[in-house]
């Protein structure tokens, strides 16, 4: 059995209709008995010793003339996704038949189901380690990240909407001071710490609350509802001066988790910028933070590297990664995007 190439696909005749397609979902159709490959497929199939040549060339030499944008990352994906059981086609409109795959790779059907059926298990997007991806691109697909040993990694990136039961009513009016870079509120009512964990005691968590310190962004939140007796742009020029651009970045995700009735407090110490709590009514009851949110400009570009490291921390942590990316052009909330491994 062999094939020729004829612009970017590959074609077979013979009864390849019978064998690769109809029974093993590979290509699509062309009349007759004939089928038409993608390269990934061909060099599959050429692997597996199912096509001899493709114009005369075996395995090997198919791959060394077809290395060029991604095809071996890609291929690695494909093959390592068709050993794990899956029918699997790349994202072009020719292979897909009854679903849509807007800026991926590959399209991968449940097991049992073939690319006729109109189910998607998921749609993949493939990079190599060194490359790069925007943020934009991920959401609703699998990001498969092949490392320089050929190794692939798998990320499962979703869209979430967070939301919470932390909903108290804030007394207004509270005394507070600015300082360099932090608020301290004095005399505040006691449901500011212990229901609404705002702020922190100024002489520890075990002191009694006649002093709250408030970190700049939970000040321009606050100052901007009235709880604080502080001008709210004050208070947010101040944090644009010690943190620059990002300052407005992260007040508008910290907003946003209020509103949606989520916790959020610094992710410092797991290097983030919030880690939240979904479900919080009283600051001596309270269970581990489910997320750890970092907070991005629009545009941003992942390195597969960095994105790795983060979503690994989350899971070493027992917890979520999950970026909220925001557009400093408008006045939107944040879009957000949660990734994390899968196993497929």
């Amino acid at each position: 059995m062999n094939g020729h190439i004829d612009g970017d696909v590959v074609r077979v005749g013979g009864d390849a209709r019978q064998r690769f397609h109809d029974s093993r979902g590979y290509g699509y159709p062309t009349g007759g008995n004939g089928i038409a490959l993608a390269p990934v497929e061909a060099a599959h199939l050429l692997y597996r010793g199912d096509l001899d040549t493709v114009d005369g060339m075996g395995f090997r030499a198919f791959v060394r003339d077809a290395t060029g944008d991604g095809f071996v990352p890609r291929f690695l994906v494909y093959a390592d996704l068709r050993e794990r059981g899956f029918y699997l086609s790349p994202a072009r409109e020719e292979w897909l038949q009854s679903v849509r795959a807007p800026d991926a790779d590959l399209v991968v059907y449940p097991r049992g189901k073939a690319p006729g059926d109109g189910e998607v298990a998921y749609r993949v997007r493939v990079v190599g380690e060194r490359q790069s991806i925007r943020a934009a691109d991920l959401g609703d697909c699998v990001l498969a990240v092949v490392d320089e040993e050929s190794e692939i990694t798998y990320f499962e990136t979703t869209t979430p909407d967070p939301s919470g039961t932390a909903d108290i009513d804030l007394q207004a009016g509270v005394d507070a001071d600015l300082l360099a870079d932090r608020v301290v509120c004095w005399g505040p009512p006691s449901e500011l710490y212990e229901s609404g964990f705002y702020g922190t005691p100024l002489a520890g968590r075990d002191a009694d609350h006649d002093a709250l310190q408030l970190s700049l962004v939970e000040a321009a939140y606050l100052a901007e509802r009235g709880v604080i007796e502080l001008d709210a742009a004050t208070v947010r020029e101040r944090g644009r001066t010690v943190e620059g651009d990002r300052f407005g970045r992260r007040l508008r995700t910290y907003s946003d988790l209020r509103e949606r009735h989520v916790v959020p407090k610094t992710g410092f110490k797991f290097g983030a910028d919030f880690r939240t709590y979904a479900e919080f009514e009283d600051i001596d009851e309270f269970g581990h933070s489910e997320l750890l949110v970092r907070v991005l400009p629009s545009g941003h570009v992942f390195s597969p590297r960095d994105l790795s490291l983060d979503v690994r921390l989350a899971n070493g942590v027992r917890k979520q990664m999950v970026f909220a990316v925001v557009d400093e052009g408008n006045g939107d909330p944040p879009a957000w995007l949660r990734v994390g491994r899968l196993t497929p």
